[in-house]
């Protein structure tokens, strides 16, 4: 009689132990800040900036100036391709589990010259696995110097709108757009924005990122 009112025991008392952590698993994630999920190359890694200073850390800044609760992860690497960022995806939004991933590569796929199709299908399956995981994707394009030649420009320019179209995500056309011919903007290698260039890169990346911002601005 003792083993089976024992038994009876451990029975209810197990499932009550798998509620409880499952109920404090559920509400830690509740009090944890949505998470925007940057995933980019130099550009977002800010390559040659003070450290605080990169467009990324500038988002950080304004989603608290404007109430939002959202954190900002800048997985970004310098160097990074397409295939890497393809690569490490599933690991971050299984870390992070980001409300909003922003998928800025394809600039060091451009300037290698490497294929443009290989490119467009990294991006697609990026966004399709972004998606599959729950989060709104903010597409970034990038546009390659002239001397790429006109049509390698144009497909490479169409990969980006062409991805954003075929999955219904936002597009953020071009990040350099306003200052992209201004050299002054630029260090010396004329590919990697200076520090007075960040704010305006914000400015370009803003406007399509709040509409997926999950969470309304609360006021104070």
């Amino acid at each position: 009689m003792q083993v089976f009112f024992r038994f009876a025991f451990l029975r209810c008392v197990v499932p009550l132990f798998a509620l409880l952590a499952l109920a404090t698993t559920l509400a830690a994630a509740q009090l944890s800040p949505p998470v925007v999920l940057v995933v980019g190359d130099s550009i977002s890694a800010g390559y040659g900036l003070a450290a605080g200073s990169g467009w990324t850390d500038l988002l950080q800044r304004r989603l608290a100036a404007e109430h939002y609760p959202h954190r900002v992860v800048n997985a970004s690497i310098s160097g990074d391709t397409t295939a890497g960022g393809r690569a490490r995806l599933d690991a971050l939004l299984q870390q992070h589990r980001p409300t909003v991933t922003v998928i800025e590569l394809g600039g060091n796929d451009g300037l290698r010259g490497g294929s443009l199709e290989a490119m467009r299908a990294n991006l697609d399956a990026m966004t399709v696995a972004a998606q599959k995981a729950g989060s709104r994707v903010l597409l970034i394009g990038m546009q390659l110097p002239p001397n790429y030649g006109r049509d390698y420009g144009r497909r490479f320019d169409q990969a980006f709108s062409d991805v954003a179209k075929a999955h219904k995500v936002a597009l953020v056309p071009f990040l350099f757009a306003g200052f992209g011919e201004d050299n002054a903007m630029f260090q010396p290698d004329r590919i990697h924005p200076m520090a007075s260039a960040q704010s305006k890169i914000l400015d370009n990346v803003w406007p399509h990122l709040q509409p997926l911002l999950s969470t309304a601005a609360t006021s104070k």
